[in-house]
Formats: C-alpha cells, sequence, structure tokens
C-alpha cells in the first residue's frame, strides 16, 4: 500500500509541475575549472561523467567569476547585489561577522511570494550566509525556504560526523555529508507541496576540506589508504576523489529526476563558489582561494535544461555568480522580478544571462567585477575588474596591478611596472573609470605614452582619420609584418599580413562596417610592436 500511495502521489506531482519549469542550483566548495575535463583550462582532472553529460548538454560559461571566498558568493547570488553593498564581504567566522540581513529581497523570497507562479522553496546542504549560532538556526526558513537542511557553518569538521540544522533543529548526522546532502535533497522533493513548481539550492560541502577518502562505492581509485600522513602527502588524490564522490551523488539525484520524469522539465545549474585552495592550486598558488586575481575567482559554471537553445555550447561571456539571481528568477518565468525590489534594496548588480542561454545574444556585459574585504582589512583585500582582454586589480592599500589576460593568462607581468603602450593606456581608464563609477570612488591614476614609445614608430605612416578602408605607407622596409585593428578594449576587428619596401603603400580593406570612434592599429614585426591611434569618421 505504502508503495501505491508513494507512486501516485509522484505521478500527480509530476502532472503538476511538467508544464513549468523547475530549477537546481548545485554548489561545488572550493574548485576551480581546472579540475574538470570538459573545461579550456582542464589539467589533472577528476573523474566526473555525471557534471560533463551536464556540460554536453548545456552551455559552458568559461569566462565566469565567483568572489575570492565562499560567503561573499552566496550572498551575492542569493541577493543579486555586490558585497559592498550587502556588507558582506569575507568569510563569516562568528557573530561579530558582518551577515546577510534578513530584509534583503532574496531569490528564494522572490519565487516563493511574488513569482506570477509560486514556487516551493528548498535548500540543502551548506548555507555560510549567517553564523552557526542558536538565534540563527532559522535564518534560511527566513530568508524564503519552505524547508532547509544543512550546516550553517563555513566547513565541516569531519565529513562522518558534523551538526546539521533542519528547519531551525539541530541534530548529530554520521552519514558521509555528500551523501546525506542528497538523501536531504531527495526527501524534500518527495515531501514537497505538488501543486506547484520547485526551486532547490544544492549546496556540497565538496571538495572543500577537511580532505578525506570518501566511501568505496563513490570513487574509483578504492587504493587510497586514507590516513592523515597519506593525505598530507597527496592531498590533489582525495581532493580528486572528493570530487568524484560528488559527482557520483550527483548522477543519483539525475536518476531520481529522471525516474520521476522532472529531467526534461528541470534546469540544472552548476557552479564554483571560488578557486582551489592553495595545497591543491594547480597552477601559481599565491592566486589561488582568497585572491583577486582570476584564478582565485574564475569558477566552472554550467547551466543545462530545457530552457537552453542549441545545447553543447561554450560560451566566452564576462558573467558572474551575482547573475545567477536574475539568470534563476527569468527561468522561472518571473520576468519583471526588478518591480518587486524594495527601494532601499536598489540597485541590483544581477543581469539575467537568460538571452545568452536562449542563443539570443553571445554578450551581456563589458565588464565583470569581484573583490573582498575585511575588518580589519587585510593585503589581500580590494577590489578588481575586467573586460574580454585586460584586468585591473585595485587593492585596499592603493597598489594597483594590471593584466594582459589573452597573453598572460597565469598573470605574471605586472603591466602597470612598466611602460605602457596606448592601449594598455586606453584599457587602463577605460576598466578604472568603470570601478569608480561602480563603487563611487576616484582613484585612477593618470597614464601617458612613454616619450620614447611616442616615437618608436618609424616604419608607417597610417590615413588618419579614416573612413573606409585603411591606407598605409611604408616609412621604412616592412617585412612579414602583423597589422592589426583593435577597438578600445583590445578586441581586434581585423588582421592582416603586411610585406612592403620602403616609401610603398596598400589598402588594408575592412571586411565589416564599423562605428565612429577611436581604434587603433597595432603594428608588430620581428623587432618591433607598437599601436598607432586613429580616428573613424
Amino acid at each position: 500500500m505504502k508503495k501505491i500511495v508513494q507512486t501516485v502521489f509522484l505521478t500527480l506531482f509530476f502532472q503538476s509541475v511538467k508544464a513549468q519549469q523547475n530549477t537546481i542550483l548545485i554548489i561545488a566548495d572550493d574548485v576551480s575549472p581546472d579540475y574538470f575535463s570538459f573545461s579550456p583550462d582542464a589539467k589533472d582532472t577528476a573523474i566526473t561523467p555525471n557534471i560533463n553529460t551536464l556540460a554536453a548538454n548545456g552551455i559552458r560559461f568559461i569566462r565566469a567569476w565567483a568572489n575570492p571566498v565562499c560567503s561573499p558568493t552566496r550572498a551575492s547570488m542569493f541577493s543579486g547585489r555586490y558585497p559592498f553593498r550587502t556588507g558582506v564581504g569575507t568569510v563569516i567566522t562568528n557573530n561579530m561577522s558582518a551577515q546577510l540581513d534578513t530584509s534583503e529581497m532574496t531569490i528564494a523570497k522572490l519565487l516563493k511570494y511574488y513569482a506570477p507562479v509560486q514556487y516551493n522553496t528548498g535548500c540543502v546542504g551548506k548555507w555560510h550566509i549567517t553564523a552557526p549560532i542558536p538565534p540563527k538556526y532559522l535564518h534560511p526558513n527566513k530568508m524564503g525556504y519552505n524547508f532547509y537542511s544543512g550546516n550553517l557553518s563555513g566547513a565541516l569538521p569531519d565529513f562522518y560526523s558534523y551538526p546539521r540544522v533542519t528547519n531551525g533543529v539541530i541534530d548529530t548526522v554520521t552519514l558521509y555529508a555528500t551523501t546525506q546532502t542528497v538523501n536531504d535533497a531527495i526527501g524534500w522533493m518527495d515531501t514537497m507541496n505538488t501543486s506547484k513548481p520547485f526551486f532547490l539550492w544544492l549546496a556540497f560541502n565538496a571538495p572543500h576540506f577537511p580532505y578525506h577518502k570518501p566511501p568505496d562505492s563513490l570513487i574509483t581509485n578504492t587504493g587510497l589508504s586514507g590516513t592523515p600522513a597519506d593525505i598530507l602527502a597527496q592531498p590533489k588524490e582525495y581532493f580528486k576523489a572528493m570530487i568524484e564522490a560528488m559527482d557520483t551523488e550527483i548522477g543519483r539525484l539525475f536518476q531520481y529526476l529522471n525516474t520521476n520524469n522532472l529531467m526534461d522539465s528541470t534546469n540544472i545549474i552548476f557552479i564554483g563558489d571560488n578557486g582551489n585552495e592553495q595545497d591543491v592550486a594547480q597552477v601559481t598558488p599565491f592566486q589561488a582561494k582568497a585572491t583577486l586575481y582570476d584564478y582565485g575567482v574564475h569558477v566552472p559554471f554550467i547551466i543545462s535544461g530545457p530552457a537552453v537553445v542549441n545545447p553543447n555550447r561554450e560560451s566566452d561571456a564576462l558573467v558572474s555568480t551575482t547573475d545567477l539571481f536574475a539568470t534563476i528568477a527569468e527561468l522561472c518565468g518571473f520576468n519583471n522580478w526588478l518591480n518587486f525590489i524594495p527601494a532601499n534594496k536598489l540597485p541590483v548588480d544581477a543581469k539575467s544571462i537568460l538571452p545568452i542561454i536562449k542563443n539570443q545574444t553571445t554578450v551581456i556585459r563589458d565588464w565583470n567585477f569581484t573583490e573582498q574585504f575585511a575588518t580589519p582589512t587585510t593585503v589581500k583585500d580590494g577590489k578588481t575588474i575586467r573586460n574580454l582582454n585586460y584586468q585591473l586589480l585595485r587593492f585596499d592599500n592603493g597598489i594597483e596591478k594590471m593584466y594582459n589576460m589573452i597573453t598572460d593568462t597565469l598573470e605574471l607581468n605586472n603591466l602597470l611596472a612598466g611602460n605602457l603602450t596606448a592601449i594598455e593606456i586606453s584599457n587602463y581608464h577605460s576598466l578604472c573609470d568603470t570601478l569608480s563609477a561602480l563603487v563611487g570612488t576616484s582613484n585612477c591614476t593618470s597614464l601617458s605614452i612613454n616619450e620614447a614609445d611616442e616615437n618608436v614608430n618609424s616604419l608607417v605612416t597610417v590615413s588618419n582619420p579614416f573612413t573606409g578602408n585603411l591606407f598605409i605607407h611604408a616609412d621604412a622596409d616592412l617585412k612579414n609584418a602583423t597589422v592589426s585593428l583593435m577597438d578600445v578594449t583590445g578586441w581586434v576587428i581585423e588582421k592582416w599580413e603586411v610585406n612592403l619596401v620602403k616609401n610603398n603603400s596598400t589598402s588594408l580593406k575592412l571586411s565589416t562596417e564599423i562605428p565612429q570612434g577611436i581604434y587603433f592599429l597595432n603594428v608588430k614585426t620581428s623587432t618591433q610592436n607598437f599601436s598607432i591611434k586613429l580616428m573613424h569618421e
């Protein structure tokens, strides 16, 4: 009889939500894209067949940013607002830490109370946007969740024994945490209100430390000893095992969705909340988690499901985990969500990625921003902004750095430490001005091209201003030169290979129309590399 009732229950549930798209947000804790084989940054990767399938059936965002540490990332996703607006700028460690206030309009509140079709809202796993003290045990429920079960703190003391809060009531769990998280998610879906679609925030503690050996049934490398000495000697192997165990349990969740005819009506998002810890970093450990460098904030980011048009795509759009606030709202059919944000909680920084998901555009913004700050401040605190080609870091101690993200992906050559080209100066001012306007400060340095650099061009004369094609005249022999026309962000519009003898000229034809404005012509030979500022009329 119990099985019959359960079957009828699930049938009714499917019939009630099949026309409405559900959303599941899966968060992996402390992992960069380089541990996943679907990423262009892949190095020594974990075994993740289920997440790989998600990537193949969805859209992969290869330039996604989070915050340097987890609490600000989660608070920004939840509210759609940057840390300098919410006050949550670093890891929440105790009740004195800045925490996300219950007055924020959260994605769970929007979907539960204000969406055209009101949603069931569930959250399982790691919370970490409030302190784990008894008066805060109902914090997730006050933030809009019908159901919460998980740990409020940042790290578990032990993946095999840890405190769990379920709708305000605390107990101790001894089942492997990654397994328990999926059990709680499935248990909630089995008992939720069947007349509504659902939104599930599923936040794993894995692969965050403490590193350990997962149960043999969840991993391939069962030969790991699991001793403290072995974990200390090869943390990456245990880190990869924890990722694989998470993937195995994600597979069990997918099986549940398939069995109950929910997979085809559910959009699934998979992200990380910040980069790798130093001890498992695969490149530049000093730029890993808790830093503003790209490696500290670059995270895996996949969206898969019925909303994705033309799946198995890769996007280089500048997107942020903060954007998930607006994106989830619109995935759930709530297009006018902005009308329900209280005036004192504006502006909302999140931009919906739905137009990219629908294959209607490739860009939603020209820059990406992230930050961290603590009290008292540390040398790592600051703000950073990037466009497609350059990243500017402004630390709270006054130090600034800028990197070319195309030619210097490891960010080892600080451009501000040397003489800048015209394109680099233009990008500095563009990024710094945008950052200043965003956060309400003005700390940009006045930069100019070094006089020696101004005279480096002894090779060519170019028509300036130009109205159609470019005409280039060789003032000296110009052999095997690469000539590129770029916009002010450094984006290459056209590229030509040029061979001219002295006093000869040629026309560089444009294959597409370009708007009026400022451009740069970059000329590169075996001995020189310089840029000429141009005006297109």
